[in-house]
């Protein structure tokens, strides 16, 4: 091709100016953005939908139309007005020089306004001269608003650390004072210069404290109150209590944030009072149960601390008869306290043995107590008041229903025991095949009986959980094999009849699997599931036994002791029902029953 040829091919392509304003409306459109165009006087010649919604308006394109943009009115960020021909539009059009990321404030005719993300670009012809400018915006009106809102929080939050009335301090994790605050600063005296930057260390006047407040914030401990002292600048001492926790990044304390508050007053008064009370606290502590004495009237003169723990409350002197909140006779009726012990020792001269009554603290508990009041005479005989002694008797009541209950369960247990023994005596017996195979079923399953009678009493008969029990039962007899057996359900505790019923019959069921099911060999698994679910009368429990990969599994000719066993224990013992099926690839059981319905 010759060189006027090239000239030619040049002159005659169409620069990117021209190349847009043949573009039709749908491929602007199709820009995800707004969109406009201008000629290098400034004219609108293209712009798309999404500006026209941004702007609110439709524009007039070509001269005598709208120049440099298509807005109502613009302004710049700080709400100064911006004359369209100070527009970044006009800007970019006079010097070239593309404008990146700038914001505007468009205002559209309804008064409205929105912050816009420009983006300017000179288009050029081949020679260099400005043909026009394309500008891209977006209302970023949104993230304005969301950064105006993080500036106005963290100014709250600058606030609030800085004016609180309480002290509050920032320390590094190598405990230099990181900041601290006007009322911090206020209650030490110290200036920022003079306290932060420096150890904490520097100013607590107990290093075991502090160093016991690092290492508590150090191992991600929280501090509630916690006392320690400081030193104030002019040398006195103030007592405060620490509320701190630490700030952690990818698990290494970065910095802790603790309120001081001040309590030097408050420990100051505490001091004094415990001062004045130090003698008769000595007295009443060296009495080793709840003791107190009225006068001849019958009102407080003094009380111990045992008898404070014994009553749940402080009572006040000058009360009457008795340091107790409420009491009330052993049948459960209410005492009034001028009927009390005390009152009636008062009342009648004459000291009170062999009675008891209840206490009730103002928090609802019930403490029975047998009291021991005795007037007190003057050297004359005359009454001058009375002494009485509350023995807390807690203990003893609970040891004689302990032992009560300990009979009656016994006495339970020993008889159903008995019973569940003699019945798989029996059927064993009429079922083995010789004495020795009888001898054999019937260990196999008092084994099994044992088991769960150990895993109850560990439990004190109480619930049992049955993933435990579970465990407890079938990894004896296959071992740990965690690859072929999968034990797993809903957390659920099981009662003792409850426990007692499953272990025989997956017992049963472990037997039945080492010996001719999918346990005989190594290719066969076992899986044990169960859920519970909410019924209008209780918890539902069902679960599901079931083998794969063992022997071909056949329906046997006739109901064996064993699934009798295993229908007697759920269908009968526990009200449930029981589906035992022969499949040939898997021994399958569903056992299902109420647990509320069947617990004891």
């Amino acid at each position: 091709m010759s060189n006027i040829e090239e000239l030619a091919v040049e002159v005659c392509a169409p620069s990117e100016y021209q190349s847009l304003l043949t573009l039709g409306a749908s491929a602007l459109d199709a820009i995800p953005g707004a969109v406009y165009l201008c000629d290098h006087e400034g004219w609108l010649v293209r712009y798309n939908s999404e500006a026209v919604e941004l702007w609110g308006r439709t524009p007039i394109i070509g001269k005598n139309g709208d120049r440099f943009c298509g807005s109502h009115r613009l302004f710049l960020p700080d709400g100064t007005p911006l004359a369209f021909e100070d527009c970044p539009m006009a800007s970019v059009l006079i010097t070239g020089a593309a404008t990146r990321n700038q914001e505007v404030i468009i205002e559209r005719s309804d008064g409205t306004r929105l912050m816009a993300l420009v983006n300017i670009r000179a288009l050029r012809d081949r020679r260099g001269a400005i043909q026009g400018a394309i500008n891209c915006f977006q209302d970023v009106s949104a993230r304005h608003a969301m950064a105006e809102e993080l500036r106005r929080k963290s100014a709250d939050l600058e606030d609030f650390f800085e004016n609180s009335a309480v002290g509050l301090h920032i320390v590094s994790n190598a405990g230099i004072i990181q900041r601290a605050n006007k009322a911090e600063l206020n209650m030490l005296g110290y200036t920022a210069d003079e306290y932060i930057g420096r150890h904490i260390t520097e100013f607590h006047v107990d290093e075991p404290v502090i160093g016991d407040i690092l290492n508590k914030l150090g191992s991600g401990e929280s501090l509630d109150s916690y006392p320690a002292r400081l030193r104030a600048k002019d040398g006195t001492i103030r007592h405060v209590a620490i509320t701190s926790n630490g700030r952690f990044e990818d698990g290494k304390l970065f910095h802790t944030r603790c309120f001081t508050i001040d309590v030097t007053l408050a420990q100051l008064m505490e001091s004094q009072i415990r001062e004045s009370e130090r003698h008769m606290r000595n007295l009443l502590e060296a009495l080793p149960a709840a003791v107190y004495t009225t006068d001849a009237q019958g009102r407080i003169t003094f009380f111990n601390r045992a008898a404070v723990e014994l009553s749940g409350r402080t009572p006040q002197l000058g009360d009457m008869w008795c340091v107790t909140w409420k009491i009330f006779n052993t049948d459960g009726s209410a005492l009034p306290h001028d009927q009390c012990p005390m009152a009636v020792a008062l009342k009648e001269n004459r000291p009170i043995r062999g009675v008891e009554a209840i206490a009730e603290r103002p928090d609802g508990t019930r403490v029975p107590f047998a009291p021991y009041p005795t007037p007190l005479h003057d050297a004359d005989g005359n009454l001058v008041g009375a002494i009485n002694m509350l023995v807390d008797i807690t203990e003893r009541n609970q040891a004689q229903n302990r032992q009560k209950t300990l009979i009656d369960e016994l006495n339970h247990r020993v008889k159903n025991t008995l019973a569940t023994v003699q019945s798989l005596a029996a059927q064993t017996a009429r079922n083995a095949e010789d004495a020795n195979d009888g001898y054999r079923r019937f260990e196999a399953r008092l084994l099994a009986l044992s088991r769960a009678h150990d895993l109850l009493t560990r439990r004190h008969w109480g619930h049992t959980p049955l993933g435990s029990l579970a465990h407890e039962v079938l990894m004896p007899i296959f071992g740990q094999e965690p690859s072929r057996i999968v034990v797993e359900g809903d957390p659920v505790d099981v009662g003792t009849r409850v426990a007692l019923n499953l272990t025989m019959t997956l017992n049963e069921l472990a037997i039945n699997a080492l010996k001719y099911g999918a346990m005989s060999v190594e290719t066969g698994t076992l899986s044990v599931k169960w859920v519970v679910q909410p019924q209008s009368d209780g918890m539902l429990l069902t679960l599901d036994w079931r083998e794969q990969g063992g022997p071909r599994v056949a329906q046997p000719k006739r109901e064996g002791l064993g699934s009798r066993l295993m229908k007697r224990c759920i269908e009968r013992d526990l009200g449930g029902t029981f589906d035992l099926t022969f499949d040939p690839k898997g021994v399958c059981c569903r056992i299902s029953f109420l647990i509320q319905a069947s617990s004891p």
